[in-house]
């Protein structure tokens, strides 16, 4: 489905169930910093007009170029065939339009308030997987995006670097040129393509397929105000790390954390008791086994590219902002 689709199907699902008129009016040329164009909508006699910028999927790693543009063009609607429920919700929260291939929609302007979200999505043909992007694939990928020297190592290293199966790693390295994320340079020598995409693939990738599978548990601290000192935890070196929120905050000072993240290799029962924690499912503390072999310096932080992940997938504005400065001042100049 291609862009002209996606609007046609969206508006004629929209004034199918409203009594809401819409004209179009693409702008040109088009630029990555320009929506696609405007939208006029005629509700209730009163003439209102978006700028519009139109997806086949809008991801958790694109809530930063909504952002801009929510900032840059007033006011915006984002177009799209269907909308993760977490990004649908953040976009009313922070009052960003937007309308869905089904008819769904969001806009609330001066006295005006449309919220529709009762049709159920309409079913897009997906392409078959990739083996770069199965959970073995994600954190052998995981290696190579945080040092990309490791694409060109035997693959008997690159296994035991990443605790995955060598017959996984010719699987996972043609995968990657499949989707022109590897480059041959020559026989035995190749080089990482186009790697901003490849890192926001891997970040929906892993929140999806990878990081529910490493889950030990959602916990809170005996002690409640614990939560609020979380820095002096006395966390094992080597084998536990901040992640999320927290990992953010030591990054860039930037934030406050509503959750904390841990990544960990000790057992859960070692956790309960070195940290005086309680499981609960409502509580704030969430942790998970480590999946990297070592650490990458920083102390007792996930490595940069996993805490950029993690605040990426939340889809919460605040976290979205800390992650663009992670981005910023840890991975820019590798992507």
């Amino acid at each position: 489905m291609n862009q002209k689709e996606i609007l046609h199907l969206a508006l004629e699902n929209l004034q199918r169930q409203t009594t809401i008129k819409a004209i179009w009016k693409p702008l040109g040329p088009l630029h990555p910093d320009t929506p696609d164009g405007k939208l006029i909508l005629m509700i209730n006699d009163k003439e209102i007009t978006y700028y519009v910028d139109i997806k086949k999927e809008w991801r958790n790693h694109q809530l930063p170029q909504i952002i801009h543009f929510n900032r840059k063009f007033q006011p915006f609607m984002v177009i799209a065939p269907q909308l993760f429920p977490k990004i649908r919700e953040e976009l009313r929260r922070t009052n960003v339009a937007y309308l869905e291939a089904n008819g769904n929609v969001f806009l609330k302007a001066d006295d005006i308030l449309i919220w529709i979200d009762v049709n159920k999505p309409i079913q897009i043909n997906k392409k078959t997987g990739n083996r770069a992007f199965t959970k073995t694939g994600l954190k052998v990928v995981f290696q190579f995006l945080t040092d990309e020297q490791w694409i060109n190592k035997p693959y008997r290293q690159i296994a035991a670097q990443t605790n995955t199966g060598i017959g996984n790693i010719t699987n996972i390295i043609n995968g990657l040129k499949q989707e022109d994320f590897l480059l041959t340079i020559d026989r035995n020598t190749y080089r990482l393509n186009n790697k901003k995409r490849l890192l926001d693939q891997w970040t929906e990738a892993y929140e999806l397929h990878l990081k529910p599978d490493l889950k030990v548990g959602t916990f809170r601290f005996q002690r409640e105000n614990d939560f609020n000192q979380w820095e002096k935890l006395p966390l094992r070196k080597g084998k536990t790390y901040w992640g999320g929120e927290p990992g953010g905050d030591l990054l860039t000072h930037y934030l406050r954390p509503a959750e904390l993240t841990l990544y960990t290799s000790e057992a859960k029962n070692d956790l309960i008791k070195n940290y005086r924690l309680v499981p609960d499912e409502k509580g704030r503390v969430r942790i998970y086994n480590k999946f990297w072999v070592n650490g990458d310096g920083n102390k007792q932080i996930a490595p940069p590219l996993l805490v950029y992940a993690d605040l990426i997938n939340t889809g919460d504005q605040r976290c979205v902002e800390t992650a663009k400065k992670v981005y910023e001042q840890y991975l820019q100049h590798k992507f």
